[in-house]
């Protein structure tokens, strides 16, 4: 099955809601009624459900009428949510006056509801920039426990199938940490092979890189991404990670025995840690431009409950995808909650 298919199918069995902040948009009205018609899952649209309403009609969307449509400026919820607010934010000097202006705005309502477990992921951001979309993610959804970095990862599907997992490879950080400290490094990491294994569908082999393989060359950056995988191994033990490796060491089987004899990772890996943003972001578009291959994403990783922010360019069928990847990472985080 295609992966996009097989992401797809996983979603619909996870039965999980996703909530979609910008309700009103052309976009995102036409993923949803794709999304709803092919039961990927349910959904939760915030806006005035008479503007929805009307233009859905107008698009000629037939399937509206499953979603759940919550108007921020008019609920019965208003003041139940914007105490939560307040509560969450005390600490912060929040009042319940700045709360009930701040529960207007879809962005705030969305993780609000994800907090109050009225919906397990949102997806957003065609409409808004990365910032507001994370912002009151940080605020009220925060990251998981014992994480403090959010990362962002792509999955890539390559046309060579010999790489990764017949042509299945993951790779972070691609979009949000510029220069991730040792310990964030061992957190995307260990971010990254979930996604692998709860999205992609693959059994995760991460590969931490360098321009280094097993000490081929010596600096302070090479220690780096040999101490973090060493962390990356104690949160969790069952990893399959192996570093520091050269890329070519890390995907092709034959370097990889030559570089790194006894490596259960080298020439396997499927999951390539970056060190850094800029090799990460440089890295997934020349595969993306050169090798022809498929990148979907960025996956954000790291937050205690999918939130993922779409590029302001996304097309229909991204946000789809986007809403499913959404859906199986609330499956695995939270598995049959």
């Amino acid at each position: 099955m295609e992966l996009i298919s097989k992401i797809h199918e996983m979603a619909r069995q996870a039965g999980k809601t996703i909530v979609l902040p910008e309700g009103n948009e052309e976009r995102n009205l036409r993923a949803a009624d794709h999304v709803l018609k092919e039961n990927i899952a349910s959904l939760i649209l915030l806006g005035n459900k008479e503007e929805i309403l009307g233009k859905a009609a107008t698009y000629g969307l037939q399937n509206m009428e499953k979603a759940t449509i919550i108007d921020p400026k008019d609920h019965p919820q208003k003041e139940y949510y914007a105490r939560m607010l307040a509560d969450i934010r005390k600490k912060k000097g929040m009042t319940f006056d700045e709360a009930i202006k701040l529960v207007e705005e879809p962005l705030y309502l969305s993780t609000l509801l994800i907090k109050d477990g009225k919906a397990d992921g949102e997806v957003s951001g065609a409409e808004h920039a990365t910032g507001d979309v994370l912002r009151p993610a940080f605020q009220i959804i925060k990251t998981l426990p014992g994480v403090s970095a959010v990362s962002g990862a792509f999955i890539m599907i390559l046309k060579d199938k010999n790489f990764g997992t017949d042509g299945v490879m993951v790779f972070a950080d691609c979009a949000v940490n510029p220069d991730p400290s040792v310990r964030e490094l061992a957190e995307i990491a260990v971010e990254s092979a979930k996604t692998a294994k709860n999205i992609a569908g693959i059994e995760p082999l991460v590969a931490m890189l360098s321009f280094s393989t097993k000490g081929s060359a010596k600096h302070e950056k090479v220690d780096k991404v040999v101490e973090a995988m060493a962390i990356a191994k104690e949160m969790n033990p069952s990893l399959q990670i192996d570093g520091e490796l050269q890329a070519d060491a890390a995907i092709i089987e034959a370097i990889g025995q030559k570089k790194a004899p006894g490596s259960a990772i080298a020439g396997k890996a499927n999951v390539l840690v970056f060190p850094s943003l800029e090799s990460g972001n440089i890295a997934y578009k020349l595969v993306q431009r050169l090798a022809g291959a498929e990148a979907v994403g960025p996956v954000l990783q790291g937050l205690a409950a999918p939130i993922n922010d779409l590029s302001r360019g996304c097309s229909v069928d991204d946000i789809v995808n986007m809403i499913a990847i959404t859906a199986n990472q609330a499956n695995g985080l939270y598995g049959d909650k």
